[in-house]
């Protein structure tokens, strides 16, 4: 982690504290409050406590913040508390330290991108130490990553180097540029290949232009300074695809709201180019039912004989969108379909693979478990990739992308 100061500088984030009527409402609607006494709840660690921040903070339960947004959302004054929170654990990271071993966790969570390239590579051996009790125990002790965390398995190889083999529509009637994630790239290389046949199908080619981490990881884990060169490194090579006119589509709904919002309220990236980025992308349901809703696409038709929880993950929330997918997939023939009416799976990222907030994430998570068994899930459908790695783990379900499931419907 960079040892570079965290500014903390009086922007329109920061100046939003100011707004605070202390109301509670953010508390109300904490998902880690009503489980554990180490989080005093947003309130009290954003807006209350951000008059102290231009300082030097030293309060270190605002870690305990996961970070879902839910606090932002339900704001009526406009604060950004989940905002706030998380720039004053990155202050708090720097200025009281962590211990070596916290450090070490925390930058190996960070670089999902490097762990991703090294594990793709070998995978069989990378999975099998994944599988391995002993070293799972023994990353536990060492490192703080919890024995039991929801780790996905690498894929062999790379999605980019599938994606050359995916057929295209011959004339599309627009293109647009995938923005594919660490995930799909070295983890789940099937969420992207159905993105593209879905688009495809919709008559949408798809291009793949460079790209590097959305720089998410490395914000949760408080290395700002790694997540600005990784935003700078994407601005390069997505600015002129979205001056051009392109939609840069992303399957990952937190690294799409990294590109429309955290760099801008959290890592205070400001400036036209930035908002001309962030303008420029969107959810893959939301441009689907957008052209459902301009007439350029039929509703999507098909057969899905399955019980289906659709979970809207927290990022997804933080868009203002609504739950684009939910509403595709209810169109399907045969699909029983049920939302969730969860406001976080837990997990937020990294937040619930570390040892001392694990049993934390479980607990907050527990709604969901139980909505699936009031449902007689058959699965999960999710458009977060951690989250339906912590749905899984929790449910014992298959969780899979919406994008999946309409893949199938439309396949037969």
């Amino acid at each position: 982690m960079s040892d570079q100061p965290i500014r903390l500088d009086l922007d329109e984030t920061a100046l939003s504290a100011d707004h605070c009527t202390k109301c509670n409402v953010c508390n109300t609607v904490c998902p880690v409050l009503p489980v554990t006494d180490l989080f005093p709840g947003p309130k009290y660690c954003g807006p209350q406590s951000q008059r102290f921040r231009p300082g030097d903070p030293v309060e270190r339960w605002v870690d305990y913040c996961s970070g879902c947004g839910a606090c932002s959302r339900a704001c009526p004054s406009g604060v950004q508390v989940a905002e706030l929170n998380t720039r004053a654990r990155a202050h708090a990271y720097q200025s009281s330290g962590l211990s070596l071993r916290l450090r070490v966790r925390n930058e190996l969570l960070s670089r999902s991108e490097l762990l991703g390239r090294l594990g793709s590579v070998a995978s069989p051996v990378a999975n099998l130490g994944l599988r391995l009790r002993p070293g799972r125990v023994l990353a536990d002790r060492v490192l703080g990553v919890h024995r039991d965390a929801p780790l996905p398995p690498f894929a062999q190889g790379s999605f980019r180097r599938r994606f050359r083999r995916l057929p295209q529509p011959e004339r599309p009637r627009r293109r647009v540029a995938y923005f594919h994630s660490c995930t799909t790239e070295y983890y789940e290389h099937w969420v992207g290949e159905a993105a593209v046949r879905v688009l495809g199908r919709a008559g949408v080619g798809v291009d793949l232009p460079p790209q590097r981490c959305c720089g998410l990881p490395f914000i949760s884990n408080g290395d700002f300074a790694g997540a600005r060169r990784l935003a700078e490194d994407n601005l390069r090579t997505l600015l002129p695809v979205a001056r051009s006119g392109t939609p840069i589509v992303a399957t990952s709904t937190s690294c799409s709201l990294t590109l429309k919002h955290e760099y801008r309220s959290v890592l205070g990236l400001r400036g036209p180019e930035w908002d001309e980025l962030a303008a420029s992308v969107y959810d893959l349901f939301e441009l689907l039912r957008g052209m459902v809703w301009e007439g350029e696409l039929e509703p999507p038709a098909g057969r899905l004989a399955s019980r289906v929880l659709y979970h809207g993950p927290c990022q997804l929330r933080s868009h203002g969108i609504g739950l684009p997918a939910l509403e595709l997939l209810s169109g399907l023939e045969g699909i029983e379909l049920a939302e969730s009416g969860v406001e976080c799976c837990g997990v937020a990222g990294t937040y619930g693979f570390k040892s001392e907030k694990y049993d934390i994430a479980r607990r907050v998570g527990e709604p969901l478990r139980a909505r699936a068994v009031e449902h007689a899930a058959d699965l999960v459908a999710c458009d977060s990739e951690t989250c339906r790695w912590q749905a899984r783990a929790l449910t014992g379900l298959p969780a899979h992308h919406p994008v999946e499931l309409l893949d199938w419907a439309w396949a037969g």
